[in-house]
């Protein structure tokens, strides 16, 4: 007999001595008695064809799918090790990774809130009583509302479990209709990560309402919905350190309590039980006993109805239609992935390039790959998920973020890496909410900046930003055509598309649109503006007639006696080794008064000097330009920068400034940047 048959053998023998007495059948509000999961290994299984992966997929607790070194990483008993040596496969204990998620967690000593071990972690009771009175402080911008049960709380005829409770985002004050992007996460009990992800991004919306310009935009023209917690129930069991992924139904004939449920991201009812899935009550994929079984599923789908059009055709094949509104996401953990349907099928859906093109647009936030969930390569197949019912049955442009590199993210990596990566694609999701198969095509618009924050009535203001085409990243998964920049727009204190908005155009810095990132340039006219705060949008287009999503600056019009503008806030320029570079930048009195201005250079490394310290006097409204000539050393690296920021201070009101900042560059320029030049 073989080592590997005795091992085995040895194993099995274990296995029959671990489950020789059943244990009682826990629910969620008693999850603290689960044993803990010390038979389970960490287990890499090589496979050979595709095929093999859904089938492995549909089985077993799969974690990792590695298409490049051709194995699975899965969380397996002994019992599960042995049915897959017998069947032929490769097998492989991953015993560090396995030791390490064995441990047991617990709370810190200072630790007074949170997950046992994870304090960054809400719980399900901690995350709706911070969303609860987010809605309760803020009643013109968000609602706390009920849209379904668990199952618990319908089994026990609600002497346990939980809402589904989902938070509404939107300033009410602005009618609608509003498009609409509705967030979900944590429909995998142990994916810890996600609902903290989506509670957060709530929390930055509503408490930077009115101060941060793209906050408050957002929140004005788009209504955001987010369900922190889709899975309560199972949700409670992994607070207790247990991988649990499932919800808790415990009658469709697993007589395991610690393998019930039913998998409610296998349980939609678009392509129900075709692959991917298991029938298995038992299963980690099970998909349950009927499409839609699970009061979770129901609610979900029918919450969805209820706030999406219908968009699309009944037919697999029929696209929604090219201008249709919306967008689904489904926060998961863990693959730093960005998915899109069909999960179900390796062939593309209808709206595929679409999809690819929004995908990548995260993927350039994220760093994240971009792919077809089921596409050849990707992860793997699957039906009956979330997105495909989304996108199958209502037509929404519809993803999957699988955020980070663990089911338990240590709170220092999602302080660090899951939080600062997803945060910018959330916010770009909302923007792309309007027209989501039509804006990710076009231009991002951004580096906004103004001669000045706040000028007098009637004073002129100049505008800056930099149109880029080339915003994209599929990690790896395929190249987004780019384009020319062709046009770009501004209008103020509404976006452009809401009735009687007057729009403004931009032109090109260097003169001509005729590259995929443009340096704008425009005046901001303020005579027939009213005192008090502004928001200007910028928009841009290119060459294919796509426009992309806006990004927003404010700017104040008020008396102010001295009151220096400095343009553009931002500059750039390229040269080698030795060279000197000259820099324009043009200073403004927007003051009222008479005033003079000292020029002062400060953070630089590079040898800098100024073409004047003093400027003026300059009467109100009147501007002059001056140069920043900067040295750059003779040994230096293709890559190599220097930043020097350049201040100009009222000599009437020292508290009175503006500052721009001053970038020279060792390497041929990837941004077109503003340069003036007399």
């Amino acid at each position: 007999m073989t080592t590997k048959k005795i091992n085995y053998l040895f194993s099995l023998l274990g296995l029959l001595f671990l489950f020789s007495a059943k244990s009682a059948i826990p629910t969620a509000s008693q999850s603290d008695t689960l044993p803990p999961e010390q038979n389970l290994k960490l287990v890499r299984i090589y496979f050979e064809e595709v095929q093999e992966i859904n089938h492995l997929v549909s089985e077993y607790d799969i974690w990792e799918v590695n298409h490049d070194l051709g194995f699975l990483l899965a969380y397996l008993s002994p019992i599960e090790i042995i049915e897959l040596g017998d069947a032929g496969f490769t097998l492989e204990i991953d015993q560090p990774r396995s030791t390490q998620i064995q441990q047991s967690q617990e709370f810190d000593p200072a630790q007074v809130s949170g997950i046992p071990g994870f304090p960054c972690y809400r719980t399900v009771e901690e995350t709706y009583s911070s969303l609860a009175q987010l809605a309760d402080s803020n009643p013109d911008l968000a609602n706390w509302i009920d849209i379904g049960d668990s199952w618990e709380k319908i089994i026990s005829a609600g002497s346990s479990g939980y809402d589904l409770q989902t938070l509404v985002l939107t300033n009410k004050n602005i009618p609608g209709p509003k498009p609409v992007i509705y967030l979900i996460s944590a429909i995998h009990a142990r994916e810890f990560s996600t609902a903290e992800l989506a509670t957060r991004f709530a929390e930055y919306l509503v408490d930077n309402y009115d101060q941060d310009p793209e906050a408050t935009w957002l929140l004005d023209y788009f209504e955001i919905h987010i369900t922190p917690q889709a899975n309560p129930d199972g949700r409670k069991i992994a607070e207790n350190g247990v991988f649990w992924r499932k919800n808790t139904d415990n009658d469709d004939g697993c007589e395991n309590s610690s393998l019930w449920g039913t998998d409610l991201n296998r349980n939609s009812s678009f392509k129900w039980g075709t692959i991917g899935a298991s029938t298995e009550a038992c299963d980690e994929t099970y998909s349950g006993p009927a499409a839609s079984s699970e009061p979770e599923t129901q609610a979900l789908q029918n919450y969805l109805s209820s706030i999406f059009p219908d968009q699309r055709g009944p037919e697999d094949g029929d696209p929604a239609a090219s201008d249709s509104t919306g967008l689904f996401i489904s926060l998961h953990s863990y693959g730093r992935q960005v998915l899109f349907p069909w999960g179900w099928s390796a062939l593309p859906s209808p709206n595929d390039q679409a999809l690819e093109t929004l995908g990548r647009k995260f993927g350039y936030f994220t760093g994240y790959q971009v792919c077809q969930s089921g596409e050849e390569g990707c992860i793997y197949q699957t039906s009956g998920s979330t997105d495909d019912w989304a996108y199958g049955d209502l037509g929404i442009a519809s993803f999957t973020f699988e955020v980070g590199t663990t089911f338990f993210e240590s709170c220092t990596d999602f302080e660090q890496q899951v939080f600062p990566d997803n945060f910018p694609g959330l916010l770009y999701a909302i923007k792309a909410a309007r027209k989501p198969y039509q804006n990710p095509s076009g231009p991002d618009s951004i580096h906004l900046g103004l001669s000045a924050q706040k000028v007098a009535p009637g004073a002129g203001l100049s505008l800056h930003a930099t149109a880029d085409d080339t915003r994209y990243d599929s990690g790896g998964k395929g190249d987004e055509p780019i384009q020319s920049i062709s046009a770009a727009r501004f209008s103020i204190d509404k976006p452009s598309w809401t009735t009687g908005t007057q729009i403004y155009p931009l032109s090109p810095a260097d003169g001509a649109f005729d590259n995929p990132q443009e340096a704008l340039v425009g005046i901001v006219d303020t005579n027939f503006l009213t005192g008090g705060r502004h928001m200007i949008f910028v928009e841009s287009q290119d060459a294919d007639g796509n426009w992309g999503v806006p990004s927003t600056i404010y700017f104040s019009i008020g008396e102010e006696e001295f009151s220096p503008g400095v343009f553009p806030q931002q500059i750039a320029a390229y040269g080698s080794a030795n060279s000197v570079i000259s820099h324009y930048l043009n200073i403004y009195n927007l003051g009222t008064q008479n005033d003079s201005f000292d020029i002062q250079v400060s953070d630089n490394s590079w040898a800098t000097i100024l073409s004047a310290d003093t400027i003026g006097v300059l009467r109100p409204g009147e501007s002059q330009i001056f140069r920043v000539d900067i040295t750059i050393p003779g040994v230096v690296n293709v890559g190599d920068e220097d930043t020097a920021v350049i201040t100009i201070t009222s000599q009437h009101d020292p508290t009175k400034f503006a500052r721009s900042t001053v970038k020279t560059i060792t390497r041929n320029p990837e941004i077109y940047l503003p340069t003036l030049t007399k």
